[in-house]
């Protein structure tokens, strides 16, 4: 068993502060906690923090929808964000916000030092710009048909359906997601990060640390299209720290907020008398791990390593990448209620069963985690219920009743309990490499051999025999003996759960070390159920509540537009809907469009708009003249490839030749309300 004590300081990517907690998050905060816990339970200092992403466009925007200051929106998101780590267990050793002055020193620290060292330029670059509104647009913040699939709707970096990356200028018919008019290319001067000076530097750290393959075969394709200059600068108004020395420039977010790791951990240094240089100065000894996302692993092993090492700080140790969350095969989705806040769970569900099963699913590699509801809830069910909770369950009783609530002197099934106490090397092992699944299956064929023992040895009957009296103290005992030990191989997935065991048996808080106690002869607590089964009824109250809940956004990987994804309205927002009569003045065919007739329609009172209208294999263009339709009115303006489209004309039917108009009496006049 290993015994040597590590300095070691963990983080997980920082929650960006603009919406609540998902579990899809979850995935990472959950593999992260039960990591750190371990490596406490090991007897290793280690430190655990985190912070909000607190800096950016969406949250300048999203506290001007709101009418309030940006400071007051982050420092209410991070109390919802606090609220909803701790309730799901996962304790940070601190939690703090990129938005402080810890951040802003050490970002100013890192930037001045690159600078000098020459890994800073500047050039002039044209953006897309919101005359509208004023101000540069970041990639995200534009959307319009992918040049190269042609497929509608797609962001300005990157197109979802094909997977082209391009510029925002590249994109066909595009619109600022924040006016919805159409951008315009404006210059202005930006600093750059000169990351391909540090190519050597990166392959070589490549080489000396063990990065998980899918990661390694990520990074050599990078390298082979070669590293290119990274932009650091956002041009007023932004809200972030201002980039020392220069006018109306701000640091981008992803700049400070990798940063703001070391900040959160000198927060916690400052007020706890810990020496942070020597977590992060370039000759420490100390461990430091990044648990991230697949999505942002090009700023964590690239940007964040290279700024570190051109700063003079230490780099990491190692980043512990994973994949995304579906559910049942599937994107988390609204529509299907499976896009589950973590608040809503925790309305319905004992956050350890979701803490279990993801440890039952958890691998070291990037591949994507599935939760699947139906084997959730069998397999808490089983594994947790049926056979770890079961165990003292079956023994408990006979212990408080016939024996003073005192294990035996002598244990019937020493052997058994010296198999299960042997195998915490093999386990500790399994977790320190975060292969938690092996863990947990382990774990489970542990449980299994001691119900095994309790069901060949039948306390239940033997406990009618007075003879045998003594024999079954012994059993119970063992049974006991069984279930302290898988406690402790489970406590750093289930801590509450074996906060309640710790009470039932007795005990100090458990630790690794342990295994090898003796409890003959101990005093126990009355055993009170440790855990409740999950019920069907239960697991689809949460999903139907998360159909109904509020439309809310996934943490962002960089400036990004927050799209509402709920398919679902409430009468209000039905009510808002202003349905007019509308005659049809004008149609045509629209040229080089398969599905498109360009219609102008006469709302009265000389309105008159122009909308584009998928009905072309419907309906001949001539023969719509003069129908009286159902207009959308109040539609947002929107620009397609073609042109502006001012409202919607409804149809109904499963499209193609079979679409239907929903007209109005020809004795309807144009503008009129439609109820």
């Amino acid at each position: 068993m290993q015994t040597t004590p590590r300095r070691i300081l963990v983080t997980s990517a920082l929650p960006y502060a603009n919406g609540p907690i998902h579990i899809g998050h979850l995935v990472e905060y959950i593999q992260t906690d039960i990591w750190v816990r371990f490596q406490k339970m090991r007897g290793h200092e280690c430190y655990y923090v985190c912070a909000d992403d607190a800096h950016g466009t969406p949250i300048m925007l999203r506290a001007e929808q709101e009418g309030i200051s940006p400071e007051t929106l982050i420092e209410r998101v991070n109390a919802e964000h606090q609220a909803d780590f701790a309730d799901f267990g996962i304790v940070f050793d601190n939690y703090h916000s990129t938005h402080s002055d810890e951040n802003r020193e050490i970002s100013e620290l890192i930037y001045s030092r690159l600078n000098a060292g020459g890994y800073i330029s500047r050039r002039s670059v044209r953006q897309a710009y919101d005359a509208e509104k004023e101000m540069f647009l970041p990639d995200r913040f534009v959307r319009g048909a992918c040049p190269v699939c042609k497929t509608p709707d797609q962001y300005g970096d990157s197109c979802e359906n094909c997977g082209a990356t391009y510029s925002p200028s590249e994109l066909l018919d595009a619109v600022s997601v924040v006016s919805g008019t159409a951008p315009i290319e404006r210059e202005s001067e930006h600093l750059f990060f000169r990351l391909g000076e540090f190519e050597s530097f990166l392959k070589s750290w490549l080489e000396q640390h063990d990065l998980q393959a899918g990661v390694v075969n990520k990074l050599e394709e990078w390298f082979e299209a070669g590293l290119k200059d990274w932009d650091i600068s956002r041009d007023a108004p932004y809200f972030g720290f201002e980039i020392p020395g220069e006018s109306d420039k701000y640091f981008y977010v992803w700049l400070d907020a990798p940063i703001g790791y070391f900040a959160s951990f000198k927060n916690y240094c400052d007020k706890h008398d810990i020496d942070f240089d020597a977590f992060v100065n370039k000759d420490s000894e100390t461990e430091l791990y990044h648990f991230i996302g697949k999505d942002i692993m090009y700023f964590h092993t690239l940007f964040w390593p290279a700024m570190l090492h051109g700063a003079g700080f230490r780099v990491p140790t190692n980043v512990f990448v994973h994949g995304f969350l579906t559910v049942d095969k599937q994107k988390m989705s609204k529509r299907r209620g499976t896009f589950v806040m973590a608040r809503t769970y925790l309305e319905h569900l004992n956050p350890e069963y979701l803490r279990y099963y993801f440890a039952a699913k958890l691998a070291p590699n990037v591949e994507d985690l599935d939760l699947n509801l139906e084997d959730f809830q069998q397999r808490v069910n089983s594994d947790l219920v049926g056979k770890v909770v079961n165990i003292a369950s079956r023994c408990a009783g006979f212990i408080n009743k016939k024996f003073d609530g005192t294990l035996a002197s002598e244990f019937d099934g020493v052997n058994l309990i010296e198999e299960v106490a042997s195998a915490a090397d093999a386990i500790a092992t399994f977790y320190e490499s975060r292969e938690f699944a092996k863990a947990m299956r382990e774990i489970m064929r542990l449980a299994d051999r001691a119900n095994q023992y309790i069901d060949d040895k039948k306390p239940w009957q033997m406990a009618k025999d007075a003879s045998l009296s003594e024999q079954t103290h012994q059993v119970c005992s063992t049974g006991i003996a069984l279930f302290r030990l898988l406690m402790i191989y489970l406590k750093p997935v289930l801590p509450a759960t074996a906060e309640k065991a710790e009470s039932f048996l007795n005990v100090s808080p458990l630790r690794w070390a342990d295994v090898t106690g003796d409890v003959t002869g101990h005093p126990i607590n009355k055993f009170s159920p440790l855990m409740q089964r999950v019920e069907r009824k239960t697991v689809a109250a949460m999903v139907e509540a998360s159909k109904e809940g509020e439309s809310m956004s996934s943490k962002p990987t960089n400036d990004e537009a927050q799209v509402a994804a709920d398919n679902t309205i409430s009468i209000e927002d039905f009510q808002k809907i202003d349905l007019r009569v509308g005659k049809i003045i004008d149609a045509v065919q629209v040229e080089g469009a398969d599905k498109l007739l360009q219609l102008t329609i006469d709302l009265g009172e000389g309105k008159h708009r122009n909308v584009f209208a998928g009905i072309k294999a419907a309906y001949e263009a001539q023969t719509l003249l003069g129908r009286n339709v159902v207009v959308v009115a109040n539609l947002a303006p929107r620009k397609m490839r073609f042109g502006v489209s001012e409202g919607m004309v409804l149809a109904a039917g499963p499209g193609g030749e079979d679409i239907f108009l929903l007209t109005v009496d020809e004795g309807a006049e144009p503008g009129m309300p439609v109820k």
